[in-house]
C-alpha cells in the first residue's frame, strides 16, 4: 500500500513511519504542518530548510503545509487530498492513546476517502520512547512546556537516563500530553544524519523553545 505520513519531525512520527514500512507499505509523501505566523513547524519548532534535509535523508518527498490555527483543519485535508492524487491509499499517524487525536486524524482521512493507520496506537508510553531509543533514533528536545518540566532539558538527546529523569519529575515519560517535543535527526530510516543547530533559548507563553535551524 502507498502511504502518506503526518510527519511532525518528532520521535513518534519517525517511529510510526519506521513501523509502517515494515509490513511493506511504501511511503510516498511526508506531510508537515508549518505555522506561517511563527515561521516554523507546528509544535516542534523546525525551520523549512531542515524539513527539506529530513526529506532528502529519508528519500521521501515532502509537503510543507503552510497554515494558521484557523485554517489548520481545512489545509490538512487539502494535503491529504493531494496525497491521494499522488496514489496514497492511507495516512500514517504517530498518536498513542489520546482519543481526541485519533478521532481528528481519522475524520480528516475519512473526509478525503483514504484510510488512517496508527502503528503506535494502544502501546505503553514508556515502551514507545524506549523503542525509539533502542532502535537508534537520535532525538533532541526542542520545546519544553515549563508548566511541567524544567527548561534544563532543552537540547538534550533522549536517552533512557534522560527520559527516566523526566518521568521522575512527574511528567509523562513520552511527552504525549505536550510536556516536551523533539526533533529526530538520525535513525534506521535515515540514509544519513540531518545536520542542524539550535537557536538560542527563548520563552513564548509557558513554552521554552530552541528552534531547529541551519
Amino acid at each position: 500500500m502507498k502511504i502518506a505520513i503526518s510527519y511532525s519531525g518528532g520521535k513518534e512520527s519517525a517511529l510510526a513511519l519506521y513501523k509502517a514500512t515494515q509490513p511493506g507499505h511504501t511511503p510516498i509523501l511526508l506531510i508537515t504542518t508549518f505555522n506561517t505566523d511563527r515561521n516554523h513547524s507546528y509544535s516542534h519548532g523546525i525551520n523549512e530548510a531542515i524539513l527539506n534535509r529530513v526529506s532528502d535523508s529519508l528519500c521521501i518527498p515532502s509537503m510543507t503545509v503552510k497554515t494558521t490555527d484557523k485554517e489548520y483543519t481545512n489545509d490538512f485535508e487539502k494535503a491529504l487530498a493531494h496525497a491521494k492524487e499522488l496514489g496514497a491509499e492511507a495516512c500514517v499517524f504517530g498518536d498513542i492513546d489520546i482519543e481526541g487525536h485519533f478521532s481528528w486524524c481519522s475524520e480528516r482521512c475519512k473526509n478525503v476517502g483514504i484510510e488512517s493507520i496508527f502503528p503506535l496506537w494502544g502501546c505503553d508510553r514508556q515502551s514507545v520512547v524506549y523503542d525509539c531509543i533502542d532502535n537508534g533514533f537520535v532525538a533532541n528536545i526542542s520545546v519544553i512546556n515549563t508548566k511541567y518540566l524544567s527548561d534544563t532539558f532543552l537540547g538534550q538527546q533522549l536517552t533512557k537516563e534522560i527520559v527516566n529523569s523526566i518521568a521522575d519529575t512527574g511528567a509523562d515519560i513520552c511527552g504525549e500530553n505536550g510536556e516536551y517535543h523533539t526533533f529526530v535527526s538520525d535513525g534506521p530510516i535515515f540514509n544519513h544524519p540531518v545536520q542542524f543547530s539550535f537557536s538560542e533559548k527563548f520563552i513564548k507563553n509557558e513554552y521554552a523553545i530552541m528552534l531547529v535551524q541551519d
